[in-house]
């Protein structure tokens, strides 16, 4: 897989996710096929950072699709990097990591993995939008070259009542 430098980061860069997320989907319908209609759902999600930073897990449910999913984020101090785990509900399946990092408030992470039998390269873009709101994409390229985004979030935190 070839990939662009990938930025290194702290343990404390997912620290902003812990807490209540309402989170605002949008996913590709179909991929690899240049579709351009999406698919709109909501989630809640709810965030916590362990071990003093080096674990950052949250917890997402998609209420309208009937399903939930956990992600698992771990810091290597060593390398500076973060692994990024995914796993649903509906399979129990954990997904390939992505790795990589923060450049400020941009984190970049790439991985490799299989869609639909067919080996595709993934990226994740993060981007802390500030204290209350982020944005998260997907995407999949099967050459490396082009990217198709397929699923992004956009999260704001929830307020007690």
């Amino acid at each position: 897989m070839t990939c662009p430098p990938l930025p290194t980061g702290s343990e404390h860069d997912f620290d902003f996710l812990a807490g209540d997320w309402t989170v605002a989907n949008r996913r590709l319908r179909e991929r690899h096929v240049g579709a351009d209609q999406w698919d709109e759902f909501p989630a809640q999600m709810r965030g916590w950072s362990l071990l003093g930073g080096i674990v950052s897990v949250d917890e997402i449910e998609f209420p309208t699709l009937g399903f939930a999913g956990c992600t698992f984020r771990h810091f290597d101090r060593a390398r500076r990097r973060w692994s990024i785990y995914w796993v649903n509900s509906r399979d129990g399946e954990m997904l390939s990591p992505v790795r990589g990092g923060f450049d400020g408030p941009n984190g970049l992470f790439f991985g490799e993995d299989v869609d639909a039998g067919r080996p595709i390269q993934v990226r994740f873009l993060w981007t802390r939008l500030d204290a209350d709101h982020a944005h998260w994409e997907q995407a999949f390229s099967l050459d490396g070259q082009r990217w198709e985004t397929n699923w992004v979030m956009e999260s704001a935190r929830r307020v007690p009542a």
